[in-house]
């Protein structure tokens, strides 16, 4: 049996700096710690050095889920304590661990396919306010929600 290249499977539409600068996780994902991250993805971003502040997510619609369901799923590994983004921001700055890479790229394809297909099947085409909640999750797995 072959092994699967998982980093040929992962193809995001953003980077951390775009999806940072159309607004995402209500601008406080990182909680005002983001000395480990390049300057430059701050510049423009929309960043509330406070609290969540639904009014920092391109689509002003929260969407996702609480980190305590993420623990619950057992999404949450030691390496990235606050999830998904904070493993793509190193994965794009080269860090790799293969185990927890296979798996956060596995979550990332099994994101995308289902909410376009949902968007697609259920809105006009170029009707970007049609399902805001699934365009700013679509934003926040570094997919683009204007497909």
């Amino acid at each position: 049996m072959t092994d699967i290249n998982y980093t040929k499977l992962f193809k995001p539409q953003l980077s951390p700096k775009e999806m940072l600068e159309y607004g995402v996780f209500g601008g406080y994902y990182f909680k005002n710690d983001i000395t480990e991250y390049p300057k430059s993805w701050f510049k423009n971003a929309k960043i509330n050095q406070e609290k969540f502040d639904i009014n920092m997510n391109y689509f002003n619609i929260k969407s996702g889920l609480s980190i305590d369901h993420w623990i619950s799923k057992g999404w949450i590994f030691p390496e990235d304590p606050i999830g998904w983004f904070q493993w793509y921001c190193r994965y794009s700055m080269g860090r790799r661990l293969p185990d927890i890479d296979k798996v956060q790229i596995m979550r990332w394809k099994a994101f995308g396919p289902r909410h376009i297909g949902a968007i697609k099947k259920n809105c006009a085409e170029n009707n970007y306010l049609c399902r805001p909640r699934q365009r700013q999750g679509l934003l926040q797995w570094a997919y683009d929600p204007f497909f």
